[in-house]
């Protein structure tokens, strides 16, 4: 599926499950109930505030590409990408423990590692400038040279994996045409590189199968409804073959061929309301079941060989992990890790050895490596700036409400330490992004930050949200600003009945289409927020949408389809936008932009704040001339978190 926020390393996640999601929530809404703390908490139990510098001076880790090497050849470390320095550049983390060792050194461009070669120390690594998403892909030769792939101005380029031989590794660029990702191989020796699919039909390339014969690719039909195709690169002029003949909206989307390269691994939701792993022979074209399950299959992966299946469901919008050795059949269990969930599992090339994620709701992302024979289990790094004391932190609870018509609505809800009906603490309902997005439990710094400072926080999932099955995700279709944000304003209510609220002190916030929803709710129901944060929301659907990237080409069509086409549509996407409404907003708002986005243009921020303004209504507006859509500098993130507590104390209190 398609999305208007940076999803950032999650990407290839959210893609697959947002592309099937589906769920109707339940009708029958029970009785809401106090979210249980998630650490033992007394009254007399004192909590230290902590500072947004703080809780942003916490490293952010995350590994290289799935479709990667991660382990270097000689097994000694592996890649990892890290904002220590205040900026994510590329590292080699020593798997027998100690500091990482910077690859690269941008004190401007976030930076992300993407493979070690096969054979040698060199490092593929892909960059932007300043948030603009025109990434390259770059090569770091065995002297430290750096060479630009992709070399050009206005494109796009990513890692698309290697060939199991190691001799050849794969790339997507825009370059031929803006909206079209086309597939080239280079030589892993020379870089020399031929152009082996030319994308002219308007698809996503999704995988190259192990042996480099076959592409997956998907295209998008609607919002509801997509179609999977196989393309055979040894046949050359052979057409892509549709692999998914279908009636009616279904959604497929692929995750990886087998390693033996002789089947595809796609999702669909084919089946009932949630997103199913299958299976389809290449040679004979039949299918059948891999993963089923009561949530969403997020994502599957293979090890090497292929004798390791890993398989995560979205359980609740907690992601749960299993590691399967198909030799024998037995899941791998992994010890002495604490409580939290897994992810990014990337195998050494020998199959000896994971690395892997791990992040709580009280924890940042840490890295880990683990002995598959044995399950145990080292901790790599310490992402929690020390000075926290993560028993000070706050466990998050899924909370659920019926909606204004009865359907129930699911959130993460965070309640402050302290907070009680003798000293009920202000909160703040947070939407997500998207369209089609999901508020999964999992630290957030910029959360923490706000909860440690007496906040309690809601970050709903209204109905559209992915996760929570195809019905769910699909009520809201050409019905944005409506039945979506009428969810928002009841949660209000919800946030009401808790004793330890502050019922007159509630404000919305949100970023991308979340802002949207902040600024739709200040203009449309002015006097339900006390005040509202819009963190670069889309405030004019009209030019948005006619200024979506060319990159997007391929997915146009299901984002017009879901948001309606502006060539017929203007009159609802002007009835919907805050900006042509702006005269009706009376709340205190405050405006977060980068002015390098390329999804929601400045232009966006610019014209919601002058008009919001112009009401003699209290706004305030922090730009970064050196940001896109998502804030990758941690300088940055650390001057928007306190503008957002800064924000909030002066208007919600404490």
């Amino acid at each position: 599926m398609y999305y208007i926020d940076d999803t950032g390393e999650e990407s290839v996640i959210r893609s697959i499950s947002i592309l099937a999601a589906a769920s109707l929530a339940a009708l029958a809404a029970p009785a809401f109930a106090q979210p249980h703390q998630g650490h033992a908490m007394t009254e007399e139990a004192e909590v230290k505030t902590y500072t947004a510098q703080q809780f942003f001076e916490s490293t952010s880790y995350r590994v290289g590409s799935p479709s990667g090497f991660n382990f270097s050849p000689d097994g000694e470390f592996v890649l990892v990408n890290s904002d220590a320095t205040g900026v994510f550049n590329a590292y080699k983390m020593p798997v027998a423990g100690g500091e990482p060792v910077p690859l690269t050194k941008s004190s401007t461009n976030a930076t992300f590692g993407a493979s070690f070669f096969p054979d040698d120390p060199r490092v593929l690594f892909t960059a932007d400038e300043g948030g603009n998403e025109l990434n390259h892909l770059f090569v770091m030769d065995m002297d430290g040279t750096v060479t630009d792939l992709t070399p050009g101005e206005e494109l796009k380029a990513a890692f698309a994996g290697w060939n199991a031989d190691g001799k050849t590794f794969y790339v997507t660029t825009n370059e031929r045409d803006s909206a079209a990702f086309d597939l080239y191989a280079y030589d892993a020796a020379t870089y020399e590189r031929s152009r082996v699919f030319t994308n002219e039909g308007g698809f996503s390339i999704s995988d190259v199968s192990p042996d480099g014969r076959w592409v997956a690719l998907s295209k998008a039909l609607s919002s509801a409804n997509s179609d999977l195709y196989v393309a055979d690169l040894s046949a050359a002029g052979t057409e892509p073959k549709l692999i998914t003949p279908h009636e009616g909206n279904v959604s497929y989307g692929a995750y990886t061929f087998t390693r033996d390269n002789a089947a595809l691994i796609y999702a669909t939701n084919e089946h009932g309301e949630f997103s199913q792993a299958w299976r389809y022979d290449l040679a004979s074209g039949r299918k059948s079941p891999v993963v089923e399950a009561d949530w969403d299959v997020a994502f599957l992966q293979y090890s090497p060989t292929g004798r390791y299946r890993v398989s995560a469901i979205n359980e609740d919008a907690l992601t749960a992990i299993t590691i399967l050795d198909q030799s024998s059949g037995a899941a791998v269990t992994l010890d002495g890790l604490p409580e939290g969930s897994l992810g990014s599992i990337r195998f050494d090339p020998a199959e000896t050895r994971i690395a892997f994620t791990l992040t709580s709701d009280t924890s940042p992302t840490d890295i880990y490596v683990a002995d598959l024979a044995s399950g145990a289990s080292t901790r790599l790094t310490k992402a929690l700036n020390p000075a926290i004391d993560e028993d000070d932190l706050v466990t998050a609870t899924v909370a659920r409400f019926p909606s204004y018509d009865g359907l129930e609505i699911p959130g993460i809800l965070y309640r402050p330490r302290g907070a009680s009906a003798a000293s009920p603490a202000p909160a703040v309902v947070l939407v997500h992004g998207g369209p089609g997005g999901q508020s999964m439990r999992g630290y957030s710094a910029m959360i923490q930050h706000l909860v440690n400072n007496g906040y309690a926080v809601y970050a709903i999932n209204n109905r559209g949200s992915s996760g929570y099955g195809k019905t769910f995700f699909h009520m809201d279709d050409k019905r944005h600003g409506d039945v979506d944000l009428k969810d928002v304003i009841a949660s209000k209510g919800f946030l009401q009945r808790f004793d330890w609220v502050a019922d007159d002190r509630i404000a919305v916030m949100g970023g991308s289409y979340g802002g949207y929803m902040t600024a739709a709710a200040l203009a449309f129901h002015p006097e339900v927020f006390d005040a509202g944060i819009n963190i670069f929301g889309v405030t004019n659907w009209v030019r948005t949408l006619k200024s979506i990237p060319p990159w997007w080409g391929s997915f146009r069509d299901a984002l017009y389809d879901e948001m309606g086409d502006p060539a017929i549509d203007e009159e609802r996407h002007r009835a919907i936008s805050p900006l042509f409404h702006a005269g009706n907003i009376t709340r205190p708002m405050l405006v977060v932009q980068g002015a390098n986005d390329p999804r929601v243009l400045q232009v966006e921020s610019d014209e919601l704040v002058a008009a919001v303004r112009a009401n003699g209504v209290p706004v305030e507006y922090v730009l970064f001339p050196d940001e896109g859509h998502g804030f990758r500098r941690r300088d940055n993130r650390v001057t928007a978190s306190e503008a957002y507590l800064k924000f909030l104390d002066e208007h919600i209190g404490r």
